[in-house]
């Protein structure tokens, strides 16, 4: 019934096996008096998702996506295929992938303020968030934790935009990489806590170009992130393939025992680096703080900018969704100040 820019409110409440192909363009489906549950219940939308997005523009706002599973093990809370998709305040949680787009090079995707949690066959093919050879990615003020042996966010996209998002498997969190851009491309990523834990399938927590190298710019910049290596035994921080690829990273917290200039040569400016893992604020789960009273031996460097745009934090991440302004300029080292 839906026509090209409509708006469409979805009541709050479990919705049942309740799949879709999405066609129209300059759509907003939006739930209304609370969250909307989509639980697949071993249905899926052309055997790929429970919902199949191939239309133009569609924002979709206050949805769960629930236990997608398809007969190749691909299936996924979302499918994203044609089109520039905008997903807010969306939770993902028990699917093969939480979303998994097509390879073309004119898609568009843009996530905020959504989680992405248990996803994952357990074969290592599948993720909590697994973006093809697409045009853009841009993720903001997101939670990925404790995939199911896959990785928390993987992206082949030509530009990547990923700031204030809390990437940290947790404990007993059996994820591989934390972060992956197997083909290169240019991937900006501010702000950012990106943490694995002992139970880890893979010692490394971010790699670039692993894959082979695809497209005409290959840049990764690493700007006020914390990193954060529980392995304890030979952690790698960044894992970068040799290749003609420009690495910058400026004032990042190193908790760990390895160093952001193992992934080769770049720019690297007021990074601090600890193997104390003490070294944050105690009690709720949101803190990746430094303590006041620890000390790091680094002076801060200016970020500077990427083709115009400044790479300075503006915001940090807000547990468990979300993120908040910062007052003034950030002035310690790392995602949260």
């Amino acid at each position: 019934l839906a026509r090209d820019g409509a708006t469409i409110e979805v009541d709050a409440g479990e919705y049942l096996g309740d799949v879709a192909v999405w066609t129209q363009n300059d759509l907003t489906i939006r739930a209304v008096g609370g969250r909307a549950v989509l639980r697949a219940q071993r249905q899926a939308a052309e055997a790929k998702a429970i919902w199949v997005m191939r239309g133009g523009t569609i924002t979709i706002e206050g949805f769960d996506f629930r236990e997608a599973q398809v007969p190749d093990h691909n299936g996924a809370g979302i499918r994203l295929e044609t089109g520039r998709l905008r997903v807010r305040d969306c939770r993902f949680i028990d699917n093969e992938n939480g979303i998994l787009t097509s390879n073309r090079a004119d898609v568009e995707l843009d996530i905020a303020d959504s989680e992405f949690a248990h996803n994952g066959y357990g074969d290592g093919q599948s993720h909590n968030l697994y973006v093809g050879a697409i045009a853009r990615l841009s993720v903001t003020g997101s939670y990925s934790h404790h995939a199911i042996v896959g990785h928390l966010l993987k992206s082949r996209a030509a530009r990547n935009d990923i700031r204030y998002n809390r990437l940290a498997d947790e404990p007993g969190g059996r994820a591989s990489y934390e972060l992956e851009f197997p083909n290169g491309g240019v991937a900006i990523v501010v702000g950012n806590v990106i943490a694995q834990e002992p139970t880890t399938e893979n010692p490394n927590m971010v790699s670039y170009g692993a894959e082979g190298y695809r497209w005409p710019v290959n840049t990764l910049v690493l700007v006020h992130n914390t990193l954060v290596d529980r392995r304890g035994q030979g952690g790698v921080f960044l894992k970068v393939k040799p290749g003609d690829v420009r690495i910058t990273a400026i004032d990042n917290l190193l908790v760990g025992p390895s160093t952001l200039q193992a992934a080769g040569p770049g720019d690297y400016r007021g990074n601090a680096t600890t193997t104390d893992l003490d070294v944050f604020e105690p009690g709720s789960p949101e803190s990746y703080r430094l303590r006041r009273s620890v000390r790091v031996n680094t002076t801060l460097a200016d970020p500077g900018e990427y083709e115009g745009m400044s790479l300075a934090p503006r915001s940090q991440f807000r547990f468990p969704r979300g993120t908040e302004p910062l007052k003034g300029k950030a002035n310690r080292p790392g995602a949260m100040q």
